[in-house]
């Protein structure tokens, strides 16, 4: 008897590190890794789990130098309609105003959405203001049955979910 052998496709990428690659491969990289995880996120796609979406946040926020507040706009089913940058600040704050949220939410016909937001300096602690406008967010959209269903904060080298937190 005759004995197949399936071959099983190779990493190309496995014991690649960082230190390797020229500064126009990262570049390259990180280009390549925001298509993939883009793909995942893109519209008609539900968010497939929250680390996807916290590492697709970092990827996507990468070299802002100023805060940014974006929102993620989801169908009945989680599936993604529309990834947005809605507010743009400076270096430690942006004014997010709950109408604009609201009327984009309308606008989408959305069902659920998920904040994000990058703090410049880096730490991806959420700050009191966070928790306070996350909560006049939630407030302002439950009047039109959409959930919030998370917050994240994402940093140089990490990302805070604040549902997991509590915070939501």
């Amino acid at each position: 008897m005759k004995r197949i052998t399936i071959k099983q496709p190779q990493d190309r990428f496995a014991g690649l590190e960082c230190h390797h690659l020229t500064e126009g491969e990262q570049a390259s990289l990180l280009r390549l890794a925001l298509e993939v995880l883009a793909a995942r996120h893109a519209p008609g796609q539900p968010l497939s789990s929250p680390k996807d979406t916290a590492q697709y946040l970092r990827l996507a926020f990468e070299g802002y130098k100023n805060e940014v507040f974006s929102a993620v706009f989801l169908d009945t089913r989680h599936r993604v309609l529309a990834f947005e940058e809605l507010f743009f600040g400076t270096i430690d704050g942006a004014s997010v105003h709950p109408r604009v949220v609201v009327q984009r939410s309308l606008e989408l016909n959305a069902a659920a959405v998920i904040f994000a937001h990058n703090h410049p300096s880096g730490v991806a602690e959420p700050s009191r203001s966070d928790e306070v406008l996350t909560h006049r967010l939630k407030d302002a959209l439950a009047l039109i049955d959409v959930r919030v269903l998370d917050h994240f904060v994402v940093g140089h080298e990490s990302t805070t979910s604040m549902a997991e937190r509590g915070l939501i």
